[in-house]
């Protein structure tokens, strides 16, 4: 009875609820919901940033120009459909379509019904895809597989456009997700790819499949690579057909002498796991690289005897010279300060030596040759001049020309967008007057014009091509600070819009309803007059009058730059919602950070990497709080991933008066524990720079430790070792300094694996600074 009563009365008083509300003429709740939303939409919160995700930019499928400059290919849903559970149309997947630039014509080539494998439901996932020569054959990557950074291992299927028949490569006997980098010969008519560490080629018309090499094993691996290399050279792809289709060139790396490294993954089964492999640290011993040369009609293979080839040698790049008599091979010392180039003749493996390229301290970055005139000359990039410059340079290294003079370097990576040959132009990036922007450039490869820019002063920012082989289309990419990524397809004569092919119109209208903090690009001096660039974020409500806590964020080594005018997506969202907080956000760029200006800048911390950068973030500190009265010298926070983590450590450490609060994600704590090629090629070898590794190291000054330290590190990390976070926990609890330490179990550099991770580290990280810095006393 009485349970009865209380129902009634939770019912009666529903309704009357019910009933008050729609009688109700009152507006004010209304308006009140209205505005609730408003200061919703407008502000930011982490969950709206790391979990909602919706800030997301928009994408556009996988792009490729025709080598015939005809039009460029999309991936994009296919038109039909089939029903779903709830009688709902749903895509069956996806379609492979052609674009003709001049009209925006759109036609399909490959539907999805042609990719769906006989006596399956679906079609293949398409991962990648490459076109033969003649365009009459399709080559789909699909199920792939991480292997380090990239998902580098999976299956091939080849579609004939002819008589649509689809096969899948690799044979019966082919494990699931087992062939990695696949590619035609020239004529279309075979694919070669690497399986378990060998080299093999498949024949199309009969799928009879030929072993190239036959050493895989014991430590040899052909046409890949292993992880030092792969990272630190930026390459994956370990061999090379011949113009001509009979030979292939690869790389074969003897790695028994480095030593392995151990992962305990503690999480994933019942008992842990472990993964090996090998990872030659500072003063380690190497992989020994050689350049195999097969030739497909005898199968045999000769190996050209480099000059001096030992473990303390490498070979980072190499490609067919223009022909197929000759490769040419880049052969480097491992203090990684001459680059020897030999053409190996493909038959009789004897070298010719045509050029060195020698610095003083080191090169930190390494391009493939670009040939012209049927391999008579070749692009080369260098810094001989002072400033990172194109050169077109004859076959045997006599006749040099800057194609790009002047005080300014093109981009480090992917610097030449293009090479029109008929026409007589290279496409570039550089930044000509302003080094945290990017512009694409032509110059005339008889230097007769040069340094011409083509991007109008309209997209102010960073500008990204991708360029049809031609020259005369691209895909335009353009960002700027506070500007979401924008795509357009543009005729690059008079850089006439075509099409906007992404917009990322719904991110920048929720971007327009924010709050969002005022920021200035500005420079200050070090203490010995070089200038340093920087960016500030002030918050909206921003009053000069008051004092803020500042917070940077770091990086600061040779191999990133973190002031540019482009969008940085969730980290951008992540700074403004720190500004909402009552924050300062500010960056500098140090000394020695991959920045365009000029070669002196970039190798004055040879030898000692860590000190002289540390130096500079600490004057520019001094710089900004002369400057700029509200910023609270009282309240200063840095934080930074990787080497931006090793930059906070060595902040709080050897600056311990002026560095109050610090995030270090990943940080290298000790030098002599990272990769040998990265770390020798800046520090210098560790007989000659021993002082250097140790005092750039931020483990040596970790005794000077008085803020707050949170110490944050994936126990998965692949590439910065957990080990290095134990070695200086080890030295912290020494000299009984008090920290924070959070480890991710299993999670890999980027500390992202897992679900919640993301959403997780930032809330940890954001709290950690409002703990302690916002809210000190």
């Amino acid at each position: 009875m009485q349970l009865t009563t209380i129902k009634q009365l939770l019912i009666g008083a529903a309704l009357t609820t019910a009933i008050v509300a729609c009688q109700s003429t009152d507006s004010k709740p209304n308006e009140q919901a209205k505005n609730n939303l408003a200061k919703e939409e407008n502000t930011l919160t982490l969950k709206r940033i790391y979990q909602d995700y919706e800030f997301s930019s928009d994408r556009i499928g996988r792009i490729r120009w025709l080598a015939d400059n005809s039009g460029y290919t999309a991936i994009e849903k296919s038109a039909a459909s089939k029903k779903d559970k709830e009688g709902k149309s749903v895509s069956v997947g996806k379609d492979i379509v052609i674009y003709n630039p001049q009209t925006l014509d759109r036609e399909v080539l490959v539907s999805a019904q042609q990719l769906t494998p006989e006596g399956k439901d679906s079609p293949l996932s398409i991962h990648d895809y490459i076109w033969s020569e003649d365009r009459k054959q399709l080559l789909i990557y699909t199920n792939s597989k991480r292997v380090w950074r990239s998902n580098s291992r999976g299956d091939y299927w080849v579609l004939n456009l002819a008589t649509n028949k689809l096969v899948q490569l690799g044979g019966a006997n082919a494990k699931p997700s087992s062939l990695m980098f696949a590619k035609f010969s020239p004529d279309g008519t075979r694919v070669a790819y690497v399986r378990e560490d060998n080299v093999y080629v498949e024949n199309l018309s009969t799928n009879n499949i030929t072993q190239l090499t036959d050493d895989a094993g014991n430590g040899i691996i052909n046409g890949l690579f292993d992880w030092v290399y792969e990272e630190e050279f930026s390459i994956r792809d370990g061999f090379r057909w011949s113009p001509d289709g009979s030979k292939i060139a690869f790389w074969q790396l003897d790695t028994t002498g480095s030593k392995d490294f151990i992962m305990i993954n503690n999480t994933d089964e019942l008992y842990p796991t472990i993964t090996k492999f090998p990872y030659p640290k500072v003063g380690e011993t190497n992989s020994l690289a050689k350049i195999g040369i097969v030739d497909l009609s005898t199968k045999e293979t000769i190996f050209p005897d480099l000059p001096f080839n030992s473990r303390n040698m490498y070979i980072p790049r190499m490609n067919w010279a223009g022909n197929g008599k000759e490769i040419l091979i880049q052969h480097v010392n491992r203090k990684q300060d001459t680059n020897r180039l030999y053409l190996a003749n493909s038959t009789s493996g004897q070298l010719t030596r045509i050029m060195t390229e020698q610095e003083e301290t080191f090169l930190d970055f390494y391009d493939d040759a670009h040939w012209l005139n049927d391999g008579n000359y070749f692009i080369w990039t260098s810094e001989r001049s002072g400033w990172r410059d194109l050169y077109r340079i004859s076959r045997d290294g006599k006749e040099v020309i800057n194609l790009t003079p002047g005080d300014f370097d093109v981009t480090a990576f992917g610097s030449i967008q293009a090479i029109d040959e008929q026409g007589g132009w290279v496409y570039f990036t550089a930044s000509i007057g302003n080094t945290s922007e990017r512009y694409l450039y032509r110059s005339k490869l008889d230097g007769s014009v040069v340094n011409q820019r083509l991007t109008p002063n309209t997209f102010a920012g960073v500008n990204y091509y991708q360029m049809s082989p031609n020259g005369q289309w691209a895909v335009h990419s353009y960002s700027a600070f506070d500007k979401p990524t924008q795509k357009r397809l543009v005729s690059i004569e008079g850089h006439q819009e075509k099409h906007m092919l992404m917009s990322n119109k719904k991110l920048v209208n929720k971007l327009a309803k924010l709050n969002k903090p005022s920021h200035e690009f500005f420079q200050v001096k070090a203490r010995d007059g070089v200038v340093l660039d920087g960016y500030i974020m002030r918050p909206a409500d921003f009053d000069p009058t008051k004092k803020y806590p500042i917070i940077f964020y770091v990086y600061s080594e040779p191999a990133g730059q973190t002031v540019q005018n482009r969008w940085r997506g969730s980290s951008y969202l992540w700074d403004s919602y720190m500004t909402e907080q009552g924050y300062i956000i500010a960056s500098i760029d140090s000394r020695g950070a991959q920045t365009p200006k000029g070669r002196e800048w970039r190798k004055s911390i040879y030898g000692a990497v860590g000190i002289l950068a540390s130096r500079d973030q600490a004057d520019a500190l001094d710089a900004m709080a002369k400057r700029w009265n509200y910023i609270d010298t009282n309240r200063v926070g840095i934080w930074g991933h990787s080497g931006g983590g090793s930059m906070t450590l060595n902040m709080l450490f050897r600056y311990p008066e002026k560095y109050h609060v610090g995030v270090s994600l990943a940080p290298v704590p000790d030098q002599k524990l990272y990769d040998s090629i990265y770390q020798e090629r800046y520090s210098g070898l560790l007989p000659d720079y021993e002082e250097g590794y140790k005092q750039g190291s931020p483990i040596t000054h970790a005794k000077n430790l008085e803020g707050n330290l949170l110490l944050v590190h994936g126990t998965g990390d692949d590439n910065v070792h957990y080990q290095g976070a134990e070695r200086l926990i080890n030295e912290l609890v020494k000299h009984n300094k008090q920290f924070d330490f959070m480890s991710y179990p299993n999670r890999s550099h980027g500390i992202y694996e897992g679900e919640g991770t993301t959403l997780h580290l930032n809330t940890m990280k954001t709290q950690y600074f409002n703990r302690h810095l916002k809210n000190k006393q």
